[in-house]
């Protein structure tokens, strides 16, 4: 009989017990497969994002949770927000890791955002405007990849209160450097260092009679090359100041290019001559070089005199000579930058007129039979300015300026080519008008 009086009692106890089960279930979020989990889950979601500084990114994480819930969003351990959402405004240029952690009574969870964020004027390529000679001076325009836009002006707009004037000056070369964008002008006018993605002006060598600046190459941090009307010049990049004339070069200088231990230096008189970085000391002169210079992948330079294209092992000084199959013109009666660039393993040449542009561009890829055709023909009466090519190492494509055959007006339609490096496909062609004269194209490192 005892164990009969017992019987209901263990039968309430047995349905406390699945009761109670059931309560502490309820308050668990199932995973995928229906188990019930933790109390408080973070949904998985988009963790990495690129901004240009400028932009803002909206987080607004999504969760759930059996009970009210608590938000903090730090920063390099800096708490920034308390709220279910967080607006990010990057101040300057880098990688940031944004942390949101979500706590309730009984669980918390975490997740981490990565933004990586550009320079102002990163995320694009630098088109260097001659400007119109008497009338106006050079000006900086840029490509954005991600917009498809071409920004005009953006150094005076940078840099509101300063100029590159004198408007009889001729900005010709820019050149990305130790994160600096230098722009180098003809004919009396500024060298000037900005900084290569916000493009605030940092310093310069100002404007004045007998400037005549051609190029620039940097050296080391502090040393670099200038090349002139009136030959070469060592450059002192922390005090931007010419010091000596480099022994030996004499005469116009023009395109200038790094390459191991050795500086090729374009000269008018001597052809291309090639210079021991540490000593500055002349180790080789090629003679009749009127084009110059590129770099493929395996190290050896470009250049190009002649019906020739040349390329030079710069630790051997081994030569090769490759027959073009036409006449190649410099431009040092109005010097401007070299029309020849390379890719990986290609080179690419435009085939200019004695005294303008042409309208084919040549690709060699290692065989004579690769320049029996053009390459590219550009559409229409398009013909190239200034440099025209040069090739954008991180799209892999060849960008090229053009303008309307003749004069007068024809200067003022230009159009901005986007090839496909491989197959010679158009990929974007901009057309924009204004007397811009476009020297050459300028990529970051």
């Amino acid at each position: 009989m005892k164990r009969i009086t017992y019987l209901p009692y263990f039968l309430y106890l047995l349905v406390f017990v699945c009761l109670t089960g059931c309560i502490d279930d309820d308050n668990l979020i199932e995973d995928a497969t229906g188990v019930p989990g933790k109390s408080l889950v973070i949904i998985e979601q988009k963790l990495q994002d690129t901004l240009t500084l400028g932009q803002t990114i909206t987080l607004q994480p999504q969760w759930q949770s059996v009970s009210p819930v608590s938000y903090r969003w730090t920063i390099a351990g800096e708490e920034v927000g308390k709220d279910s959402v967080f607006t990010f405004e990057p101040a300057d240029r880098g990688d940031y890791e944004i942390s949101f952690t979500l706590t309730n009574e009984e669980d918390e969870a975490a997740v981490v955002y990565n933004v990586h964020t550009l320079g102002g004027f990163e995320n694009g390529f630098f088109i260097i405007n001659e400007g119109w000679f008497g009338h106006g001076t050079g000006t900086v325009n840029f490509y954005r990849y991600d917009t498809r836009a071409i920004e005009d002006s953006i150094f005076i707009k940078t840099n509101p209160d300063k100029n590159l004037l004198p408007v009889s000056s001729t900005l010709q070369y820019g050149t990305v450097y130790d994160e600096k964008l230098f722009l180098v002008s003809k004919v009396g006018g500024p060298l000037v260092v900005a900084d290569a993605y916000s493009l605030k002006e940092k310093g310069r060598i100002p404007a004045q009679g007998g400037n005549d600046w051609r190029a620039v190459a940097g050296i080391d941090s502090s040393t670099g090359l200038l090349s002139a009307g009136d030959g070469l010049y060592r450059l002192n990049l922390d005090a931007l100041e010419t010091e000596s004339r480099i022994e030996g070069i004499s005469g116009q200088t023009g395109d200038l290019l790094k390459a191991g231990s050795r500086v090729f230096v374009l000269s008018q008189r001597e052809g291309a001559v090639i210079l021991n970085t540490s000593s500055l000391e002349i180790e080789k002169t090629v003679p009749g070089v009127q084009v110059g210079f590129a770099r493929t992948a395996d190290g050896k330079v470009w250049m190009a005199g002649g019906t020739s294209l040349i390329g030079i092992d710069p630790e051997t000084l081994e030569t090769e000579e490759v027959d073009l199959g036409f006449e190649v013109y410099g431009a040092w009666g109005a010097w401007h930058p070299g029309s020849i660039a390379a890719g990986d393993s290609e080179v690419y040449m435009t085939r200019n007129n004695m005294f303008s542009g042409g309208n084919e561009i040549y690709r060699y890829t290692g065989n004579e039979a690769s320049l029996t055709l053009p390459f590219i023909t550009l559409p229409g009466e398009r013909v190239t300015y200034g440099a025209g090519i040069a090739y954008d190492q991180h799209r892999g494509t060849l960008v090229v300026n053009t303008v309307n055959k003749g004069y007068g007006d024809n200067f003022s339609k230009n159009v901005l080519f986007i090839y496909d490096g491989q197959n010679g496909d158009i990929l974007e062609n901009k057309a924009y008008e204004g007397y811009y004269f476009p020297s050459v194209s300028v990529f970051h490192e």
